[in-house]
């Protein structure tokens, strides 16, 4: 049976309401559902069993669990850190995993001969275009959305998935029904309820970041090392940068760091609001961009976010594979050429700061120090502030300013 005939279609499948009903409505239609989870290192074991079982129980053909850690770390995490920047200046990009979930899923396709491939995205966000895009990237594949065919018809979709699910025979989490939460290794996001509402998040929008109250009294600092901009130490210890950056998540988590609440201008339009939680992934981008700001140029700090904020915008609208994210990022990886070091982070508690940088590639004058001391003479000051502000002056000059 060729790959157009095939009733075999992958469905991506974390296990949440949207991926669940997505199995027994695509059954219904005739399909063979193969579910593929890629773990990209949000979960621990207790929560991927569940997702197997969960699938299991749904009565899928197969399931199959993919370790996804060390492609977003590569495919991500790398290049985001080196952009340094977040998208609209806050949001870190946290459901960036989507694109290594694809590449989970079509690899799965082609095992089983099929050009099938299905999602749980709704008609109203970001997520699908993104996934729809990488797949169209991919090749000639057919993508079925079960949540969008259902938006044609009902508009509590929610509802109606929770209502198909039990008349069917299947629970759903109670946390399933109030929000739509989405975890990975680069954080959490949660949307739904009252924060699509712009109310206050109730005490039940949190993921992992401690509340105030539960806070540890006793600071916390630890040291990051880089390599060409790559983080490839914690206090010393060589890790792998999936590894290195969980731990991370869990030191900086216990302390409430990385907690925003953002609403941002969507890829169709919209206004998405939603609770975000990245302590890992911002512990990260302070420690770098404290290191980088020691070691390169002035012209570097001022142009390379020009080309930063391209790259977040291409990642976050869904051009993970277009030709100029190629290039942006071959200008990123160059200009960490010298961004070697270690960093001192430290934490009491809501946020973190980069407290001290230790680089052989520090750009610090040996004679002189800023407001403090120089190795030039004052005649030589006022001459570089009297040609500095020559085109000023003489603005001044000519239109009779007083």
């Amino acid at each position: 049976m060729s790959a157009n005939q095939s009733r075999d279609i992958v469905l991506a499948f974390s296990g949440g309401l949207d991926t669940s009903f997505c199995v027994p409505y695509l059954q219904a239609q005739g399909w063979q559902v193969h579910t593929v989870f890629a773990d990209t290192g949000g979960v621990d074991a207790q929560e991927r069993a569940y997702i197997e079982q969960r699938a299991a129980e749904l009565g899928v053909a197969s399931h199959r669990t993919i370790d996804g850690g060390p492609a977003i770390w590569a495919g991500f995490v790398k290049p985001f850190v080196w952009a340094g920047e977040a998208y609209q200046g806050q949001y870190p990009l946290l459901v960036s995993d989507r694109y290594l979930i694809v590449d989970a899923a079509l690899a799965r396709a082609k095992e089983l001969g099929t050009n099938a491939i299905a999602h749980g995205c709704t008609g109203m966000g970001n997520d699908q275009v993104r996934f729809d895009l990488a797949v169209k990237a991919s090749g000639d594949y057919r993508i079925v959305a079960p949540i969008r065919e259902i938006q044609k018809e009902h508009t509590q979709t929610r509802a109606y998935e929770q209502q198909y699910l039990e008349e069917r025979g299947f629970t759903v989490r109670a946390k399933q029904q109030q929000y739509t939460i989405n975890e990975n290794l680069l954080g959490v996001t949660l949307s739904g309820a009252e924060i699509d509402q712009w109310q206050a998040p109730g005490e039940e929008a949190r993921g992992w970041c401690k509340p105030r109250a539960e806070w540890p009294e006793a600071p916390l600092r630890v040291r990051v090392g880089f390599v060409a901009g790559e983080a490839v130490s914690l206090d010393g210890e060589p890790l792998p940068g999936p590894v290195l950056l969980a731990q991370l998540n869990q030191l900086f988590a216990a302390y409430g760091v990385g907690r925003g609440l953002y609403t941002g201008d969507t890829t169709i339009g919209l206004k998405g609001r939603i609770v975000y939680e990245a302590p890992g992934l911002l512990a990260l981008l302070t420690a770098h961009r404290a290191l980088e700001e020691a070691v390169l140029s002035k012209q570097q700090n001022r142009f390379k976010p020009e080309v930063a904020r391209k790259w977040v915008e291409l990642v976050y609208e869904g051009f993970y594979h277009d030709p100029l994210k190629t290039d942006l990022e071959a200008f990123l990886q160059s200009s960490q050429r010298m961004v070697n070091g270690e960093v001192l982070l430290e934490t009491r508690g809501g946020r973190v700061d980069a407290i001290a940088v230790q680089s052989p590639h520090v750009l610090h004058a040996k004679g002189a120090t800023y407001a403090q001391s120089a190795d030039w003479g004052v005649a030589e000051a006022e001459g570089f502030i009297k040609l500095f502000g020559m085109s000023s002056t003489l603005w001044a000059e000519v239109n009779g300013a007083k």
